[in-house]
């Protein structure tokens, strides 16, 4: 459900700035970023790294790599900022009062790249709200032009 609410929350945003997005509005964008974010995912189980220091900052790199790619838009990396933040919060409150736990946390009660794949969650999950809304405006301005 929180994955849907930010998938409605940036079309939302563009349109409260007034300056909607435009950067590489197409399905196959949007295919590819859903690709890159499965990979980022599948870097932090599986890849081995030497330290937690090098896997989150890696991590990172990536992420913004993701924004970058595509997104670009400043309201993409203030809302992929704080949600990554609100989400880690979140998930150290969760940690804190017993109902979920890691094997190793490092970063206060929680993993150190878990922001990471936050961000480029929220970020993926823009994109294909974005795409949606879209979709919804070429509907909705084909239908004015009909009448």
């Amino acid at each position: 459900m929180c994955t849907a609410v930010i998938g409605l929350l940036y079309p939302c945003i563009d349109r409260l700035l007034g300056e909607p997005h435009k950067f590489k509005r197409e399905w196959s964008s949007v295919m590819r970023c859903v690709a890159v974010f499965v990979g980022i995912n599948h870097a932090s189980a599986k890849v081995d790294f030497a330290n937690n220091v090098q896997l989150s900052l890696t991590l990172a790199a990536l992420s913004i790599g993701l924004w970058w790619t595509f997104d670009r838009s400043c309201s993409g990396l203030g809302l992929g900022f704080a949600i990554a933040f609100l989400a880690t919060l979140t998930t150290q409150l969760l940690v804190y009062n017993g109902l979920f736990q890691y094997t190793s946390p490092d970063f206060l009660y929680v993993r150190s790249w878990l922001p990471c794949i936050f961000f480029a969650g929220v970020i993926t999950m823009g994109s294909i709200g974005r795409q949606l809304a879209m979709y919804e405006y070429k509907v909705v301005q084909e239908k004015t032009h009909q009448d």
